[in-house]
C-alpha cells in the first residue's frame, strides 16, 4: 500500500480528539491528501463528536472502522491523533496494514506497547514520524553550532521546558475537602483552550506529556546518542488536577549518555501568568572550548494591544517553519525508505528514558534507562 513516489500520499487520521495542528500541517501541504477520518465503533461519545467535527471541517468522510478505512480509501499513511493511551494500538493496526506513520506525542505511556510497534514497523518497513519541534529555528541554529565546533567538542546540554499553560484550579495550600478532580473530565474542559495534552482516561504528568521535546532535542543535538541512567526530582507544585490524580507538574532530570555525555532538563507546566510567551524555554549547549545559551522563542515580535486577553501570549514567534519541514522530512523518507528526523524507535528510547525518569523521581534513586538500539 506504500505509495509511489510520483503520487500525492493518501492520508487517514486516527482517532483526531487532541489538537489538530498535525493534520492541519498535512492538510496543507502538497503531498498528502487528508481523504477519511477513522476509530473504533466503541469509542466514548465525545471521541466520535470530536472525530465527527474535524471531518466535517474537511468536508471528508468519518468511520468507525479503522480497518474498513485502510482498503476502502486506499491508505497511504496514518497520523495518530487518539489519546495517548491508544497510539500504539491504533498505530501497529495501521503498520501491520503496510501504512506510514506519523504518531502525536508521546508515543505511548507503556513501554511495552512501544516495543510491540517497532517490531511490527520493523517487519512491516513503513516509515515513522512521531511529532516534535526539531526544526525550530533555535534547535538548527544550536545543531549548526555544534556541527561548525564553535564551542569545540560537546560535553553537555542542558534545557529549560517551562511551559506557560494552566491545567485548571492551582493548588490549595489547605485541604478543603474538595472532590477531587477526575482527570478525563478537566482534559475536556482544557479542549477549548488547548491545555489538554494529556487527554485521556489514564492521569499523565508533564514529564510524558511534553518531555519528549526536550529529549527530542538533546538526542537530535547529540547525534542519536542514547541515555543510560537517569535520576529525577519532581513534585505537583502549580496544578491540583495533578495533585489529585498523582502525577507530576514540575520536574528536574539529571541524565548521563553513552560516553560520558551528560545532559539536564528542568521541565513544568508553570501557568498563563507566569510568562509573557510560550514559556521560559531556552537550550544551553556546552563545549570543551565555549558555551551558548539559545532561547527556543526566538525570533519574536512583542504585541501589547488595549482589551488584549490575559490568555493571549504577549510574545509571538515568527520565522517558524517547524510543521511544514517535519512534513516534508516524512515526505522525502518515504520517497528514498530513510529514518525521520524522530522515528518511532527514537521516541520508543525517549519513552524509556522518561519512564525512568519518573521512576528515579518516585523513589529517590539513579535509574538505568532501558533502551533499545
Amino acid at each position: 500500500m506504500n505509495a509511489p513516489v510520483s503520487n500525492v500520499i493518501r492520508v487517514g487520521i486516527l482517532g483526531m480528539v487532541k489538537h489538530d495542528y498535525i493534520p492541519n500541517a498535512f492538510a496543507n501541504h502538497p503531498r498528502f491528501k487528508i481523504v477519511c477520518v477513522a476509530d473504533d465503533s466503541d469509542r466514548p461519545h465525545w471521541t466520535h463528536e470530536r472525530n465527527q467535527s474535524y471531518a466535517s471541517k474537511l468536508n471528508i468522510p468519518y468511520l468507525k472502522d479503522p480497518e474498513e478505512a485502510f482498503v476502502m480509501y486506499s491508505l497511504d499513511a496514518a497520523i495518530i491523533c487518539s489519546e495517548a493511551e491508544r497510539h500504539c494500538n491504533l498505530a501497529i493496526r495501521a503498520a501491520q496494514a503496510g501504512l506510514h506513520l506519523v504518531i502525536d506525542k508521546p508515543l505511548s505511556t507503556h513501554l511495552d506497547q512501544c516495543d510491540k510497534l517497532i517490531d511490527v514497523i520493523n517487519k512491516s518497513g513503513v516509515c515513522s514520524l512521531v511529532w516534535n519541534r526539531n526544526f525550530l529555528p533555535s534547535v538548527l541554529q544550536a545543531k549548526s553550532i555544534i556541527e561548525k565546533g564553535d564551542i569545540g567538542s560537546l560535553v553537555s546540554i542542558h534545557c529549560d521546558f517551562y511551559f506557560a499553560k494552566d491545567a485548571g484550579p492551582p493548588l490549595r495550600i489547605e485541604n478543603d475537602n474538595t472532590q477531587p478532580i477526575n482527570w478525563l473530565d478537566r482534559q475536556l474542559e482544557a479542549h477549548a483552550d488547548g491545555s489538554d495534552g494529556g487527554v485521556g482516561i489514564e492521569p499523565i504528568g508533564e514529564l510524558q506529556i511534553e518531555g519528549i521535546y526536550p529529549l527530542a532535542y538533546i538526542h537530535y543535538l547529540a547525534n542519536g546518542a542514547l541515555a543510560e541512567k537517569v535520576f529525577t526530582c519532581m513534585k505537583t507544585h502549580f496544578h491540583q488536577a495533578h495533585f489529585d490524580n498523582n502525577v507530576d507538574d514540575l520536574s528536574s532530570i539529571s541524565l548521563q549518555y553513552e560516553g560520558n555525555f551528560t545532559a539536564t532538563v528542568c521541565l513544568g507546566r508553570i501557568g498563563n501568568h507566569a510568562h509573557p510567551d510560550i514559556g521560559e524555554i531556552k537550550i544551553h549547549i556546552v563545549g570543551t572550548s565555549g558555551s551558548a545559551v539559545i532561547s527556543e522563542a526566538r525570533p519574536e515580535i512583542s504585541v501589547y494591544s488595549r482589551n488584549q486577553s490575559n490568555k493571549e501570549f504577549k510574545n509571538m514567534r515568527i520565522a517558524n517553519d517547524n510543521d511544514k519541514l517535519l512534513v516534508d522530512n516524512m515526505a522525502q523518507a518515504i520517497d528514498s525508505h530513510k529514518e525521520t528526523i524522530l522515528d518511532a524507535l527514537d521516541a520508543r528510547n525517549i519513552c524509556a528514558a522518561i519512564q525512568a525518569a519518573i521512576h528515579s523521581g518516585k523513589s529517590g534513586e539513579i535509574v538505568e534507562v532501558n533502551h533499545r538500539a
